[in-house]
């Protein structure tokens, strides 16, 4: 485990698997990661507008439309004013787990319940079944199966409620757009490191705790590989609970809300996510923090990085 870095500029050296200059090529720059304490409507827009990256064409907007019986997930009122300027659709794909976003018709009503059909149009985007994305360099991986839909958006925003996971230690980022646009078969597929897409076999066959994190690390890979920089990605570390919006009966939490972060290097955005939780003053953390370390939640970045996907080493820049 790495030392905890300082919070506004990690160390210059490159780190290994971040995509490191060869010899006689320039230094890629340090990500930036931006921020504001304030977690208002309005910062949302403020943020995504600091990232100076046009969402443009027919732009999907890739939340957790949270489980019922949840009461974490980004709320419509706080996204909604974000999510028109883009023009957006919220996607979504279904569960692997049962609950009650298992079915297409169950996860529509569902977001209907939670208020995001009033702010947009919702697509289950593997309501139709899924496709086929290849993983560069998997270990695990050589496909990663997300929703067919997925393919019919020009750009694609990562929107992420930062929190805690069950199984992931942590979610943000990364998990949101490997676990999240994964269609249901392709969640046990990435859940099984690669070993079946049977949504009832895999949770009675889970792997090594590594190869389930490594494995959403290059899932999430194929994604951004498909993408290129019609992508950027938002965290909103807020209701810090130590579950999952899949959770339909979620521990309160015990810290409070950190602030919006947004990035366009999805490592070094949930790299300052989790970092920013360790340095908090707040005691509450502790569970958290517990929660991250337990699961190797942080092999989940250094997996990212390795392949490519961005640098646990960045800056941090405050905008309020």
């Amino acid at each position: 485990m790495r030392n905890i870095m300082s919070m506004f500029l990690l160390t210059l050296l490159p780190a290994a698997g971040s995509g490191c200059a060869g010899a006689g090529e320039p230094a890629a720059a340090t990500p930036e990661v931006y921020m504001f304490s304030e977690i208002t409507p309005e910062n949302l827009v403020k943020i995504y507008e600091a990232l100076g990256r046009e969402a443009t064409g027919r732009v999907a907007v890739k939340i957790s439309t949270g489980e019922p019986g949840g009461h974490n997930f980004l709320q419509p009122a706080l996204i909604g004013d974000f999510v028109k300027l883009v023009n957006g659709t919220i996607v979504e794909c279904n569960t692997a787990y049962g609950g009650g976003r298992a079915a297409t018709a169950d996860h529509l009503k569902a977001a209907e319940e939670h208020g995001f059909t009033a702010i947009a149009p919702v697509d289950i985007m593997d309501a139709d079944g899924d496709t086929a994305l290849p993983v560069r360099g998997g270990r695990h991986l050589k496909e990663d199966f997300v929703g067919s839909h997925f393919l019919d958006y020009d750009f694609t925003v990562i929107l992420s409620h930062f929190k805690g996971h069950l199984m992931g230690g942590f979610g943000g980022a990364i998990k949101n757009m490997s676990i999240g646009i994964a269609s249901s078969d392709g969640k046990a597929w990435i859940h099984s490191a690669g070993k079946t897409k049977d949504q009832k076999e895999v949770w009675d066959n889970l792997p090594p705790q590594d190869d389930f994190l490594e494995s959403m690390a290059e899932a999430a890979s194929a994604v951004a590989d498909h993408c290129g920089d019609k992508i950027l990605y938002i965290n909103v570390a807020n209701r810090l609970s130590v579950d999952c919006d899949c959770d339909s009966n979620p521990e309160e939490p015990k810290m409070g809300d950190i602030g919006i972060l947004a990035s366009l290097d999805p490592v070094a955005l949930d790299r300052a996510c989790t970092d920013l939780v360790r340095s908090s003053d707040d005691p509450g953390k502790v569970h958290l923090i517990e929660r991250i370390d337990s699961r190797h939640g942080m092999h989940t970045l250094d997996r990212a990085e390795e392949l490519g996907m961005g640098s646990q080493t960045y800056k941090l820049i405050k905008l309020d």
